[in-house]
């Protein structure tokens, strides 16, 4: 049965949402102010929460066809730092299967994996059928941190420009259904999400020597995925670009438009009904030493 959202005590009965999203709880009052000048007509929260559940019950029945089909699906989430990516994988992932849902996140490459085949470090975390891969940067770090910041060369960077397209047709011609995002937010808007990470102490483990450096290098990073785009959307995996600057409705812009391209149909299931429990009127339960309980603190 389709639960009525509608109905749904949004205020009081979804703490797990609210916890993932305080944002602004341990922000100064200026900044906090500033950031709600900055978005003078913000989402509803209850409309926010409604359609987020929707999409969410979708995004179910995405997983189970996915499951029972046998189909390998790649999400790829690129921008900007602070763009929203991480947000909008979260609302993905938070009531799906991580069995079948999983999120893939590389650290920088190690010296070994710098002398393999550029796409090598990524092949072992493509999907096999029946699981949905979502990447939290991928491959694109070539086109993108990479270059800008030095690490890559441009020889190295035309390289992956000609491989690119190729590699990822080979992914389609397998089977894998490729999507890829580009999350796109203003440069006052970067400026402002930096300072709250900067102020907030629950965030800035978010921020990064890397991360810095985009403010100082935003011109190049503009130029570096404006060529990346023109160079590597193609007819068999397009860039769709998510406007970012308001978090909340990208994150349902996106999910929305992500269940839009996957043609998932409803699968049956059989009805669940809970067993009776079995008792062994010879079975004593053993009293445990109170050493191996965690302290009751609360």
């Amino acid at each position: 049965m389709t639960p009525d959202f509608d109905m749904l005590a949004i205020d009081e009965g979804l703490d797990e949402d609210f916890e993932l999203d305080l944002e602004d709880a341990m922000l100064p009052r200026q900044i906090a102010a500033a950031y709600k000048e900055m978005h003078p007509n913000p989402l509803p929260r209850q409309v926010y929460y409604r359609e987020l559940l929707k999409l969410q019950a979708e995004l179910i029945k995405l997983q189970d066809w996915v499951s029972h089909s046998k189909e390998k699906v790649v999400v790829l989430f690129e921008g900007r730092d602070s763009a929203g990516k991480g947000g909008v994988i979260k609302r993905i992932t938070q009531r799906l299967n991580p069995r079948v849902v999983r999120t893939v996140a590389l650290p920088a490459p190690s010296d070994r994996e710098k002398t393999q085949w550029y796409f090598q470090r990524y092949v072992p975390h493509l999907p096999a059928g029946g699981e949905i891969v979502l990447f939290d940067r991928s491959w694109y770090n070539r086109a993108g941190v990479e270059r800008v910041m030095g690490f890559a060369t441009e020889p190295q960077v035309e390289q992956f420009f000609q491989d690119v397209p190729e590699f990822e047709r080979m992914l389609v011609r397998s089977g894998i259904r490729l999507v890829k995002y580009w999350f796109s937010i203003t440069d006052v808007e970067q400026q402002m999400r930096f300072l709250m990470r900067i102020h907030d102490p629950l965030k800035q483990w978010k921020l990064s020597p890397m991360d810095l450096q985009s403010r100082v290098r935003w011109e190049a990073y503009t130029k570096a995925k404006e060529e990346m785009l023109e160079r590597t959307s193609i007819p068999e995996a397009p860039w769709y670009i998510v406007p970012g600057n308001d978090k909340k409705r990208a994150r349902l812009n996106c999910i929305s438009h992500l269940l839009g391209l996957i043609p998932y149909t409803d699968v049956a299931h059989e009805p669940i009904s809970l067993p009776d429990r079995v008792f062994n009127p010879d079975y004593e339960r053993d009293t445990l030493p109170r050493e191996l309980y965690v302290p009751e603190k609360y």
